[in-house]
């Protein structure tokens, strides 16, 4: 079967992440790690890298098992933990992605680049909020549905979710620390952002009355 680009580009940046500092990245980030494996967490999921090839597992929640990755989940921990900045520090400061230095946004808003998935919450009230707190999530203020989010323990992100009314459609947004560019490439943030949104809906199906 022909690879597809996307296991192509994944298989190129397991190549890459070899040619880096493992001590570094594990020093850098506070990982665990033994003589095979460096463990990270990712949207509340644990994920092991093979120190000898570059492949990332995601550890499966109900069997344990350790399986492949999607590309949105490898490219965004091959980022961070290859390109962050190595003075990387939080802010504090929580902005949204139009309101990053540096950055030209262009037209449409994050609801609109996932629009499917502003329909398929909306009117999910309770179900979204307990799909946001089987992944650790912290409630915040701000939104219908709001939480603070663990995207790897060293960084955090705010998700919001606003219902449709007689006025209003439905609008979702996350809001990012201002440093956020110290620690990932712009388009690696819609990255995450899909797989956030993925692991919530994933929740919401998998836990059905």
């Amino acid at each position: 079967m022909q690879k597809s680009n996307y296991q192509i580009m994944q298989e190129q940046m397991a190549e890459r992440f070899l040619r880096y500092d493992q001590e570094k990245m594990i020093e850098k980030f506070q990982l665990a790690c033994n003589a095979e494996y460096i463990y990270i967490t990712f949207v509340n999921s644990p994920y092991q890298i093979n120190r000898k090839t570059g492949e990332i597992q995601v550890q499966k929640k109900a069997e344990g098992n350790w399986d492949q990755t999607s590309y949105n989940e490898a490219m965004s921990i091959y980022d961070v933990l290859c390109d962050s900045k190595p003075d990387c520090r939080l802010s504090g400061k929580y902005i949204s992605l139009t309101s990053l230095k540096g950055t030209v946004f262009s037209s449409g808003t994050v609801g609109n680049i996932f629009q499917k998935s502003v329909e398929f919450f909306d009117g999910k009230t309770r179900e979204l909020a307990r799909a946001c707190e089987r992944l650790g999530g912290i409630p915040e203020r701000v939104g219908d549905v709001s939480f603070r989010l663990e995207i790897f323990p060293f960084l955090p992100a705010v998700f919001q979710f606003w219902y449709s009314d007689e006025e209003f459609p439905a609008m979702l947004k996350f809001m990012w620390d201002e440093n956020i560019l110290d620690y990932v490439h712009y388009e690696t943030i819609y990255f995450m952002m899909s797989h956030v949104i993925k692991r919530l809906e994933e929740e919401i199906e998998d836990n059905k009355l």
